[in-house]
């Protein structure tokens, strides 16, 4: 029996970046030799083993064969005639098929470390199309990667699109889309994972709602960039740079999807987006299980996202109900992100990139204001039911109001 290790920690390495886990291969043995040196079977489809001591990953060496459409569509072959060879042929891509020996000796049948040092990402063989799931692993592969210089090879991707023509992407199943979506917009260029579906021709499978942005064409006083499209990955781009969680690029991602279906006629502008866009964000998340707090914020972002931008011209009843509608007062953790995401939209537009944005700060000081005002202090005083809702209502509009000429006058002094 021999081990060697594989995938992930042999490029990160190669590339000098932190190796987060190691990834082991076993070959010339059994799952009973491996259960009786104390290994836990951990696999369902695949003879997958965990490692006594350290609990690191341990599979043997395997071989598939496709025998039905989609990501489970594959018969898989494990015995100890398989060789690690065999193994690596089996892999995505070049990158992620080389191996240490027990020595810390390089194994490269299939050239990967040359693809590291030219920047490529390139599939090992043609089985490559046979598995749907690669299109979104190397999509979100360029998206960790392409700050670094590496691109996808062309014969890639033209074996990609070849994927989409014959109809195998369309058999993806939405745990795993949702899965690598999720980890795709945590890398440091999520806008490439989108690039890289769009070019291959997924996105439109996969995300019709986003595809549905590119062409579509937005007022070029407010967005230089113009096209609907750009503007949402700009839009990205900046919710990276503001170091944004994954929940709040998500909302990013989504927050215009109404645009993609104002009717050409009204072209550029786009009234009523925002409604329309909450529920085109209800409908992606509920087709690829999205869980809540990402479909939350997402349709709160897609709602009022043109109430943060205008929050300064608004009246304080308007700008109380906009509190209300995000929930602010009980969730003050998910109004921040909102509010990011608002941020990362307004400066999502070529040329804006460093704009400020008061109109966050605005906010703030006014959910302070109505926060302030509490229940408990009115219920002493013996309120109950209605007459406790009028007074606090009333209580939190005079305390907003205060605050936005508060605000307003701070803004002259400086100016």
């Amino acid at each position: 029996m021999e081990t060697y290790l594989v995938g992930g920690a042999v490029r990160d390495g190669l590339l000098g970046l932190p190796v987060k886990e190691r990834d082991w291969v076993v070959v010339g043995a059994t799952p009973a030799e491996l259960l009786a040196r104390g290994f836990h079977s951990v696999g369902k489809e695949f003879p997958v083993f965990l490692h006594p001591q350290t609990r690191e990953e341990y599979a043997l060496a395997r071989t598939e064969r496709k025998t039905a459409p989609g990501y489970y569509g594959f018969n898989v072959h494990a015995e100890p005639t398989v060789t690690l060879e065999d193994d690596l042929r089996r892999r995505d891509l070049t990158i992620n098929a080389m191996a240490r020996d027990a020595e810390g000796r390089l194994i490269d049948p299939y050239h990967g470390c040359r693809d590291l040092e030219d920047r490529w990402l390139r599939h090992v063989s043609p089985a490559f199309a046979e598995d749907p799931v690669r299109i979104l692993r190397l999509a979100r592969f360029n998206a960790r990667y392409a700050a670094l210089g590496f691109r996808v090879a062309p014969e890639t991707l033209e074996l990609m699109r070849g994927m989409v023509a014959s109809g195998e992407v369309d058999s993806l199943v939405p745990e795993r889309v949702w899965a690598e979506t999720v980890r795709a917009l945590g890398e440091s260029q999520p806008r490439q994972f989108i690039e890289t579906l769009r070019a291959c021709g997924a996105l439109v499978r996969i995300f019709p709602e986003i595809d549905r942005l590119f062409g579509v064409p937005q007022p070029a006083a407010h967005h230089p960039e113009i096209d609907t499209g750009t503007h949402t990955l700009l839009a990205l781009d900046q919710a990276v740079r503001l170091n944004t969680d994954v929940v709040t690029r998500f909302a990013v991602l989504v927050h215009d999807l109404g645009k993609g279906e104002t009717p050409a006629v009204e072209w550029p502008r786009h009234l009523g987006h925002e409604q329309r866009g909450a529920d085109l964000v209800r409908v992606l998340c509920q087709r690829l299980r999205v869980p809540n707090m990402y479909r939350e914020l997402g349709v709160l972002t897609a709602r009022y996202h043109t109430y943060c931008h205008r929050a300064l011209e608004l009246r304080p009843k308007t700008l109380l109900k906009t509190l209300q509608g995000l929930d602010a007062l009980r969730k003050p953790q998910r109004f921040e992100q909102f509010l990011l995401a608002c941020e990362a939209d307004a400066r999502g537009r070529l040329g804006l990139e460093n704009r400020d944005y008061r109109q966050a700060d605005f906010m703030r000081q006014i959910y302070r204001a109505a926060a302030d005002i509490r229940a408990r202090p009115l219920v002493d005083q013996g309120l109950t039911g209605l007459a406790l809702a009028e007074v606090l209502q009333q209580e939190r509009l005079a305390a907003i109001t205060t605050a936005k000429q508060t605000f307003e006058g701070a803004t002259r002094a400086l100016s």
